[in-house]
């Protein structure tokens, strides 16, 4: 991490969010580890949300960080396909993804993968766009045949990513890949992140979400989890339905090399800097 003086931290820093002191001990803990971070829900469908992330990522890269940025785009792609008269099912939380629905998500997420990258040049931050059609990193295999067209990854081309970073750029990543056949696959955006953090033996993976992170039965955020914790929650139903999947996920990472996975609530102001750069956190961390 480059140095960087006390005044252009103050210059850099939102009023609103962590103080310059907390954020002055935190610099020095991610020196040049990639911090993943995955982007869906409200934050890239509501405005004032989607710009307060832009704002957050240019204001990690000033800082000196490597932020990496995978995003998801269910909601556009079940509008887009409601529009084309596609009724989107889903097997265990993954969306059934045939030939006429492949293409819609294709587009769907390409495009938004440029509105991505465009926003955070716009905000000072040069970035660089990573789909299956510029540059794919991302080689998969079917997940199974009911799901049709979605794809697990098998291997990743890490060198894009550090060549992207190289040159002081944000990667913004589209959750699509390539078989060995080059046809495109989607692939759930939390599994791409987890997969591409722990390529990366990033420092953090980020999700953020909508919820808080993981409540407990008074519905009280939990700060932290681990392996016997998650087990405990998921046995008394805490910890139950499309979240499990997430929370497995989340763990796997974490017992790979990544270390530590927090699922934080993109719906609060400055959530990943109070996540990263301050002593109480945001959300829920997940450690092995």
């Amino acid at each position: 991490m480059s140095k960087i003086t006390d005044e252009e931290i103050q210059q850099i820093l939102p009023i609103n969010g962590p103080s310059f002191e907390e954020v002055k001990n935190y610099l020095d803990k991610y020196n040049d580890e990639y911090i993943v971070i995955k982007c869906g829900g409200s934050v890239l469908v509501d405005q004032n949300l989607f710009d307060n992330f832009i704002n957050d990522i240019s204001i990690l890269n000033k800082l000196g960080f490597i932020p990496v940025i995978i995003h998801g785009g269910g909601k556009r792609i079940s509008n887009k396909l409601n529009e084309s008269r596609i009724k989107s099912n889903f097997i265990n939380g993954l969306r059934v993804t045939d030939e006429k629905s492949i293409k819609i998500v294709e587009s769907v997420l390409s495009d938004f993968n440029t509105e991505i990258t465009n926003a955070l040049k716009k905000n000072g931050c040069d970035s660089q766009s990573v789909t299956n059609k510029k540059n794919n990193i991302l080689l998969v295999e079917q997940e199974n045949h009911k799901l049709g067209f979605v794809g697990t990854p098998q291997e990743i081309n890490q060198s894009i990513i550090e060549q992207i970073v190289k040159e002081k750029k944000v990667p913004v990543i589209a959750p699509l890949g390539l078989d060995k056949d080059n046809q495109v696959f989607n692939i759930n955006a939390d599994t791409a992140a987890g997969a591409i953090a722990k390529k990366l033996n990033a420092r953090r993976l980020i999700i953020m979400s909508d919820v808080e992170g993981v409540l407990d039965n008074d519905k009280k955020l939990i700060s932290e989890i681990n392996t016997n914790k998650i087990s405990e929650l998921i046995k008394n139903e805490t910890i139950s339905g499309g979240m499990i999947p997430k929370i497995n996920n989340c763990l796997d990472v974490a017992n790979n090399g990544v270390k530590g996975v927090c699922i934080i609530d993109g719906r609060l102001k400055h959530s990943i800097l109070y996540e990263l750069l301050s002593d109480k956190g945001a959300g829920t961390l997940i450690r092995s």
